[in-house]
């Protein structure tokens, strides 16, 4: 059966939060810019901003308005 490839948003969202879970982005860390992660991924800006927007909403990273998109704090399991 054959399967459609992930969307690229989908892609770059579960990289970001395997970093973050794996601990190699701690709470608090600032995540690379969107031009960043753009250059490193190959991505569009809109695939930079629907990946960190799914990221927000689980709760894995927070954005500061003009400052940039952290790492949040997560409780314990």
């Amino acid at each position: 059966m054959w399967m459609p490839a992930k969307a690229k948003w989908v892609l770059l969202a579960d990289h970001i939060r395997a970093r973050i879970e794996s601990g190699e982005w701690a709470p608090g860390e600032k995540l690379p810019s969107t031009a960043e992660l753009r250059q490193e991924h190959g991505v569009s800006q809109t695939v930079v901003r629907q990946a960190i927007l799914v990221l927000q909403t689980q709760g894995f990273v927070e954005g500061v308005h003009g400052v940039g998109v952290f790492v949040a704090e997560r409780p314990d399991p």
